[in-house]
């Protein structure tokens, strides 16, 4: 097996300290990620009922005042999320391509072979590489099973014991 083509050009899905992003399939941690991971529905806005002036807000559920003085509230009405994400304890991930995950920081890395040119530059963390190129993974307490990669502390290099 070899490592596969960096459509990326070692220019994306990469942060500063040359560690990959790491994409895994939602079902290999679908249980954790359902308890955790959290919808994000973009920037709200809406129009105001008064004047009709289209008015944004930071955050769902704030209130506004329009230039007019009609003050509303913006919520959502029953709208489907952009993605959902996961912003904890050292771990930033998102939802990508419907079934997957893409890991943009995390104090564990892991080894694998890059993505199709779908995520060009990332690191398919289902396809574990022990001679891989180097990408941020969820630690063992993501699985329920055995995880399907060996998993590292970015802090120290050093692999991290399963038991």
């Amino acid at each position: 097996m070899n490592k596969g083509i960096d459509y990326g050009l070692g220019k994306t899905n990469i942060d500063k300290n040359g560690i990959r992003y790491g994409v895994i399939s939602q079902n290999s941690v679908l249980q954790a990620w359902c308890d955790d991971s959290e919808p994000y529905y973009g920037n709200p806005e809406k129009e105001c009922p008064e004047c009709k002036t289209l008015n944004k807000v930071t955050k769902w559920g704030d209130e506004i005042e329009c230039e007019c003085g009609e003050i509303y509230t913006i919520v959502g009405d029953f709208d489907d999320p952009i993605c959902f994400f996961y912003d904890k304890e050292g771990t930033m991930a998102e939802t990508c391509l419907d079934t997957d995950i893409i890991i943009t920081k995390s104090p564990y890395f892991t080894f694998g072979q890059f993505c199709s040119p779908c995520v060009p530059g990332a690191i398919n963390l289902n396809n574990y590489m022990e001679n891989g190129e180097k990408a941020y993974c969820f630690g063992s307490d993501w699985f329920e099973g055995e995880p399907p990669y060996k998993i590292f502390s970015v802090e120290t290099g050093l692999e991290i014991d399963k038991g």
